[in-house]
């Protein structure tokens, strides 16, 4: 129960830091069915508190690279594709841990 609150918590935390210049409204969207797929898998128990551990922990360092490429208010494309590569390797580690694929 305190895993699932703290793991509430800390996505919560992660996206209310709002976007403070340039809106990537598609990578917001990505992390928030990321989200929603990591506490589904809490629910259910196809995650561990190790796998949901790791898995919260790159959502927020992909917050942490989308904060870094909206300080300056303009977001690049190189930062852009940088960000969607982040995702779609954080996509693809929840599937395998969800799904037990080494």
């Amino acid at each position: 129960m305190k895993a699932k609150l703290f793991l509430v918590g800390l996505l919560f935390i992660g996206f209310s830091a709002g976007s403070f210049a340039q809106s990537t409204p598609v990578s917001n969207n990505k992390q928030r069915n990321q989200s929603k797929r990591i506490v589904h898998g809490v629910k259910t128990g196809e995650l561990t508190k190790g796998e949901t551990r790791k898995l919260v922990g790159q959502q927020v360092h992909i917050n942490h690279i989308k904060r870094r490429a909206k300080a300056d208010g303009n977001v690049t494309r190189r930062e852009r594709r940088e960000i969607n590569r982040k995702q779609h390797r954080a996509s693809t580690n929840i599937y395998c841990k969800k799904h037990n694929i080494r």
